[in-house]
C-alpha cells in the first residue's frame, strides 16, 4: 500500500462522531476520525515500513500520523527523524503516545527523552516524560540508567505542581511506571508517589481521570506479588 491508497482508506473510515470525541481529547485538525480498530488491518498488512511511516506522518493528518507510529521501524528511525516527529506532534495522541512509543524502541530514545523534558513547548516536554514511562516499562533493568532515573523521580516530585497540565500528567505516569516495572526504583517511586498525592489536571470535560500513583503502584504490586514483568510491546 502507498500513501495515496492509505489516505483514501482512512478517509472512507472517518466518522464525525469519533472526531467530536477525539477533539475533546486533544486531537487537532486535520484528521478524519478513524477508530484505531480500523488502523489495525492496515498495520497487519504493511507490518513495518520505515519510509511509508515517515511519509504518512508528513501528511500532518492525525489518523495517518497515528498509523505511522504503528508501522514505524523504531530502530531505523534516525535521531533527526524522531526530533521532527516530536516537533510536529501537536495532537495529544501523537505527542504522548505515538512518538513516545517509537522513541522508546530506538537507540537514541533515552537521550532524546532527557532533552525533550527540558523543552519549553508543552507537547514536547510531555512527550519526553511519556517516552521515559515507556522506556522503563519496555527495557530490561540492566539496560536502564538507574541513577539518572532516580534523579528524574526526584525532579518529577519537585516540579509536578508547577508544570503545565500535560507535562504534569506524564510526570505522574512516569512515577507510576518506575514503581510498577523497575525493581531498583520501586521503593523510591512509592515514596515519591506518597509525596505527590492526588494530581489534578484539566481533562477538557472528558471522563478521563488522573491515576493516583500510590494506588496504581500498590495495585500492581498486589496483583503481581511485586513489580510487573516488562512489556513486550508498548504500541496499541
Amino acid at each position: 500500500m502507498n500513501v495515496t491508497e492509505i489516505m483514501a482508506e482512512l478517509q472512507s473510515k472517518g466518522s464525525e462522531s469519533i472526531k467530536k470525541i477525539l477533539v475533546k481529547h486533544g486531537v487537532k485538525e486535520p484528521f478524519f476520525g478513524v477508530k484505531i480498530a480500523y488502523l489495525k488491518p492496515i498495520q497487519k498488512k504493511v507490518k513495518k515500513d520505515y519510509q511509508l511511516a515517515k511519509d504518512l506522518f508528513a501528511t500532518g493528518n492525525a489518523d495517518a500520523m497515528y498509523l505511522a507510529g504503528l508501522i514505524a521501524d523504531d530502530e531505523k528511525m534516525t535521531r533527526a527523524d524522531l526530533q521532527i516527529w516530536a516537533e510536529q506532534a501537536v495532537s495529544n495522541n501523537i505527542s504522548e503516545y505515538t512518538v513516545p512509543w517509537v522513541t522508546a524502541g530506538n537507540p537514541h530514545g533515552f537521550e532524546l527523552a532527557l532533552e525533550w523534558i527540558n523543552s519549553p513547548v508543552e507537547h514536547i516536554a510531555a512527550g519526553g516524560w511519556a517516552t521515559l514511562s515507556n522506556i522503563v516499562a519496555l527495557r530490561p533493568d540492566n539496560e536502564l540508567d538507574i541513577a539518572k532515573l532516580r534523579v528524574l523521580l526526584q525532579r518529577a516530585g519537585q516540579d509536578i505542581r508547577q508544570s503545565e497540565d500535560r507535562v504534569c500528567y506524564h510526570m505522574n505516569c512516569f512515577v507510576i511506571s518506575a514503581g510498577s516495572y523497575v525493581a531498583a526504583l520501586a521503593d523510591d517511586a512509592m515514596a515519591m508517589a506518597n509525596k505527590i498525592g492526588v494530581v489534578t489536571v484539566d481533562k477538557n470535560g472528558t471522563a478521563c481521570k488522573v491515576p493516583i500513583a500510590t494506588e496504581y503502584i500498590k495495585k500492581v504490586w498486589d496483583k503481581r506479588g511485586g513489580i510487573a514483568p516488562k512489556k513486550k510491546e508498548v504500541k496499541c
